[in-house]
């Protein structure tokens, strides 16, 4: 296999999504991205972008890829957050996943985050036993909340 990693270039937003959605087939919520292709662009190239990725790459396919961007904390400050992170299911379990993570970890240090947070699913142990290797904190006492746009514009 020849991989490389490079930064993601705003060309690549269509087959990211196509990623995310298989990202949410695996995880049993593909009715959840509700993102349009325009929209993902604009939040990753526009006149303010919020995101970042690495992808994956061979013989000019991209094959996984890593979503970031910076979060604040008020107790820890400035930290790496992986929102995204997957490889295509052909190429699982090839070492891809470890390049591409240690690749974000890398831009964590250099950009000296004081850390760097991500989420993994519960029931999801092919994950858990990958993060676990590198001896991650895994935290069971937060729960997430959220507003869909919907709900947001529910309110007066």
């Amino acid at each position: 296999m020849n991989i490389q990693i490079r930064t993601a270039v705003k060309e690549d937003c269509p087959r990211l999504l196509e990623l995310i959605n298989e990202l949410a087939l695996y995880e049993k919520a593909p009715e959840e991205v509700t993102v349009t292709l325009d929209e993902f662009i604009d939040a990753g190239f526009g006149q303010k972008p919020v995101w970042k990725a690495f992808v994956a790459e061979e013989h000019g396919t991209i094959i996984g890829f890593a979503l970031f961007y910076t979060r604040y904390s008020t107790w820890k400050g400035c930290r790496l957050y992986l929102e995204d992170f997957i490889v295509t299911e052909a190429y699982r379990g090839k070492g891809i996943g470890k390049i591409l993570f240690e690749k974000i970890i890398e831009e964590a240090k250099t950009n000296h985050y004081n850390g760097m947070t991500w989420q993994v699913l519960d029931w999801n142990e092919p994950a858990i036993n990958f993060y676990n290797k590198y001896e991650a904190r895994l935290e069971d006492e937060w729960l997430n909340a959220s507003f869909s746009k919907e709900q947001l514009h529910q309110f007066n």
